[in-house]
């Protein structure tokens, strides 16, 4: 069926199905982050925990250098063979990485093999992925219509978003349900094997999605999509998407995945008390994405952009200082909130943005290959950076980095076009 005489109602049912996957996909990824804590302990020697904490987000690190290969092999397969393929086979390999995590013994069980089995679970999870996110944003927005492909196009974000707060809400569930040594000692599997279950349900799901339209007619007669193809043709789009990327990416994993660390590490609470902070102002977070969508589909989406830039340049420093002596939960609250509103001016459109900037025939690929590399680059080394600035007595300088990184990418929203009046998305509402 083509877009233009699909009904408001499938409309609405293939955004739900596809956005619904990548919750799952999202979650998979993100038990890793939420988990470490506990399985930490398990796959590495002993030692103090700041320095097994550096060995997993090592390999969480590596796990985002693998996103660039996925994005590039299964952007090229999705500009190829159709979004929905691409939808498919991304949510497979996650599904594989997963049970690998949740069956592989201890390093005091098979030695050094268990980390080596957990790098290459987080490989294939880094190129599952790095192709899920270009063919997810692209499926998104081809399939939204033109007046609402901001608003349509968030639920990216909120999925990724549900993902993560899924992995944190069974986090909390399990603290209060098991003794810590249990959940020390095997209670952090059980999440991966619900993502490898979970994974399964959405294979079954994605297969049933209707194609965009924009795959099915208005790539015929386009070049093949290929990396060479994006540089010699694309080369100013491709450079854009890296530069809008690098500060919102280090950002949103300073402000989400790491925070849970930083609440532990410096600021002092519990496991239990910082992973209910982190969940509650997740919680809201997920909520203001469609609010900020919404939004960029009457005032454009630059506006939006800057907003983000700006206010991350002035308040990150101020308000990470203020959390790393927060007394109170609430306040520890309030101030992670405030980080994740500012966040919001990027989350809630790149998805959008970078697939307005790309004809059809090379859309995935040009969405997903330099967002990959600028997320690999920045993203997946936020925690690395933070820990090991804190292990040299010098935290207070990753403030400055985020802060630093944000401005480079607030001088691109303010020379680039506003893509919501200059689309290259062709569309049939």
């Amino acid at each position: 069926m083509t877009e233009a005489a699909m009904s408001p109602a499938r409309r609405l049912r293939n955004i739900i199905g596809g956005s619904a996957g990548n919750l799952v996909e999202w979650f998979d990824w993100y038990a890793y982050a939420a988990f470490t804590l506990y399985f930490a302990p398990v796959f590495f020697p002993k030692g103090d925990s700041t320095a097994q904490l550096l060995s997993t987000a090592a390999i969480f690190a590596v796990g985002f250098f693998m996103r660039p290969v996925g994005a590039w092999v299964m952007g090229v397969y999705s500009d190829r063979k159709g979004r929905k393929a691409g939808l498919t086979l991304s949510v497979t390999l996650m599904c594989t990485g997963s049970l690998i995590i949740a069956c592989t013994p201890g390093y005091a069980s098979i030695g050094v093999l268990a980390p080596a089995m957990l790098l290459f679970a987080r490989m294939l999870q880094g190129l599952s992925v790095g192709g899920e996110y270009g063919s997810s944003a692209t499926y998104l927005s081809e399939m939204a219509t033109a007046k609402h492909r901001g608003f349509w196009s968030s639920f990216q974000y909120v999925t990724l978003i549900s993902g993560q707060l899924l992995a944190l809400l069974l986090l909390i569930l399990l603290q209060t349900t098991m003794d810590e040594a249990d959940l020390k000692a095997w209670g952090w599997r059980i999440p991966f094997f619900v993502g490898a279950a979970l994974a399964v349900v959405v294979f079954w799901l994605r297969r049933r999605l209707d194609e965009t339209r924009a795959f099915e007619g208005d790539i015929s007669g386009a070049p093949r999509s290929s990396a060479l193809l994006l540089i010699m043709k694309h080369p100013r789009e491709a450079l854009l998407v890296l530069g809008l990327t690098a500060g919102g990416t280090l950002a949103f994993y300073a402000y989400t995945t790491y925070l849970q660390k930083f609440l532990v590490n410096t600021t002092g609470f519990s496991k239990d008390a910082a992973t209910q902070i982190s969940a509650a102002a997740l919680f809201v977070f997920m909520l203001l994405q469609p609010a900020v969508g919404a939004l960029s589909d009457r005032i454009g989406r630059k506006p939006v952009m800057i907003a983000f830039g700006v206010s991350g340049v002035l308040l990150t420093v101020p308000i990470m200082t203020a959390l790393a002596t927060a007394d109170s939960p609430f306040v520890a609250f309030l101030l992670a909130m405030t980080s994740l509103v500012i966040v919001s001016g990027y989350t809630a459109i790149n998805a959008v943005v970078k697939a307005e900037l790309f004809p059809a025939h090379i859309r995935a690929l040009g969405v997903a290959l330099p967002y990959a590399i600028a997320n690999a680059a920045f993203g997946g080394t936020a925690e690395y950076v933070a820990l090991w600035f804190k292990s040299n007595g010098i935290e207070s300088a990753f403030f400055w980095y985020v802060t630093g990184m944000i401005g480079v990418s607030l001088l691109v929203y303010l020379f680039m076009r506003d893509t919501k009046h200059r689309s290259l998305i062709v569309h049939q509402d």
